[in-house]
């Protein structure tokens, strides 16, 4: 491989990497799997606007199959001169149908700042993800979700899919 080609591939990587949600999640595990995991998901991307976001989340296995928990967020957005701090939290539920697939359901409360004032818009979130168990502790995933609500502040198109991918250690 060449020179230029590696260059290429090594920034094609990053870029894709900055263009999707990052996330790790964790467990403390000395005495087997804690019910409690942690992480959250951090979004850069610097295409047509630049974004940047941090989401923690904290979740709580009820069961293996069942959890829940919350996360809040703040994303910096900057598109044609405009400069936007959006935040907003959400309660969320996921449940394992088998393995590698679960279903997922999430309320949000986002704060969107607009050119002359603030909207605060509502999301329900409905959709599910595959995911695929690299090593005892860490799992690649894949996540697609749909407003249900359809705000009309909601920055999404109608049915709009919000994809996210990424790693995760202990869920």
């Amino acid at each position: 491989m060449t020179s230029i080609t590696m260059r290429m591939a090594v920034v094609g990587l990053v870029l894709v990497g900055l263009a999707t949600d990052a996330q790790a999640q964790g467990s403390n595990d000395a005495d087997g799997p804690s019910p409690l995991y942690y992480g959250g998901s951090v979004t850069l991307s610097f295409a047509g606007a630049t974004r940047i976001g941090v989401f923690p989340l904290v979740g709580y296995r009820l069961t293996p199959q069942f959890s829940l928990g919350a996360k809040v967020g703040y994303e910096y957005v900057n598109y044609n001169e405009f400069n936007a701090h959006n935040y907003g939290a959400g309660a969320f539920a996921r449940y394992r149908v088998v393995p590698q697939l679960y279903l997922h359901g999430e309320y949000q409360m986002i704060s969107f700042d607009r050119t002359l004032d603030r909207d605060w818009v509502p999301f329900l979130l409905f959709g599910g993800g595959f995911v695929q168990r690299l090593s005892p502790r860490a799992s690649a995933y894949v996540e697609v979700v749909f407003d249900v609500l359809q705000d009309d502040g909601s920055p999404y198109d109608d049915w709009q899919p919000v994809v996210s991918v990424g790693v995760a250690a202990g869920f």
